[in-house]
């Protein structure tokens, strides 16, 4: 289960059009399960499952049509397709609307459809994007639910700008800004960072960092630019007033001295700040 997240215009449409051969790189390869997008398109592409922000959905016909449809582009047939789409038409708890126009559902179903029409063939790999825009709480809790369960038996990478979504169903997170990756990391090693805080400061006659890195409770030093830092401390140790007392003794011009408070969203701020800045 893999975030990925990036701001308006950092490339995340891009790279799943990429990845799922809706658009031609003009460099660089895509593999999927061992195929080479390129080279092998159909066999990739029969290991790929994808939901776009608006699902591809026919208006005119019932749910069954649907996936009956879907199933047959992915060559399913008799049995196989049946089998098909009682499977996903469970997992997806679309039972109670199976015989209804795709018009009249809500948007939380057919998001579920979305879904259902993109794990109909078992892929190895699911791409959602997008998947909780524009639903209420309730579907929202239902679709991250069923975004786990499909975590299960598949690799899924989710596009999200819920922040809040990624912490609670991903395992690691991927972060890109202007096409280009600025953090891989599991979920496990970003939280395990955020159980952190640190404090900005600025000095005029700034110290190395290995004298920073001395002060107690100082876990780690970030330079920023001349003469700011980062410093990383456990969660209730603040070496704040430490610093303050060190930076009076030996004159380094302490002119600024800011507390953060590290979660996800901070992080990514702080990362795509930056990179633009």
């Amino acid at each position: 289960m893999v975030g990925f997240l990036g701001a308006n215009g950092a490339g995340k449409s891009t790279t799943m059009r990429l990845i799922s051969g809706n658009l031609a790189p003009s460099h660089g390869s895509v593999t999927i399960h061992g195929y080479d997008l390129i080279q092998q398109p159909q066999q990739a592409r029969a290991s790929l499952g994808y939901l776009p922000e608006h699902p591809p959905l026919y208006p005119h016909l019932t749910l069954e049509e649907q996936l009956d449809y879907s199933g047959r582009l992915h060559h399913l047939r008799g049995k196989a397709l049946h089998h098909a789409i009682e499977r996903v038409v469970e997992q997806c708890d679309l039972q109670q609307v199976r015989q209804r126009l795709i018009s009249q559902l809500s948007r939380g179903y057919q998001q579920r459809v979305g879904i259902a029409q993109a794990i109909l063939h078992q892929p190895q790999l699911i791409i959602l994007d997008e998947p909780t825009v524009g639903l209420d709480p309730g579907q929202i809790r239902g679709i991250r639910q069923l975004i786990r369960e499909l975590g299960e038996s598949a690799a899924v990478l989710l596009s999200t700008h819920i922040l809040s979504e990624v912490e609670a169903v991903c395992d690691r997170v991927e972060i890109i800004d202007h096409g280009r990756q600025i953090l891989s990391e599991t979920v496990g090693d970003i939280a395990s960072r955020l159980h952190r805080q640190s404090l900005l400061v600025t000095f005029t006659t700034p110290p190395s960092a290995e004298q920073l890195q001395a002060i107690p409770a100082v876990d780690k030093v970030e330079t920023i630019a001349e003469g700011r830092f980062r410093l990383h401390h456990p969660r209730g140790e603040s070496p704040a007033t430490a610093i303050v007392e060190r930076a009076v003794a030996q004159q380094w011009g302490l002119t600024a001295l800011i507390p953060e408070e590290q979660s996800l969203e901070s992080l990514f701020l702080r990362l795509t700040s930056e990179i633009n800045s």
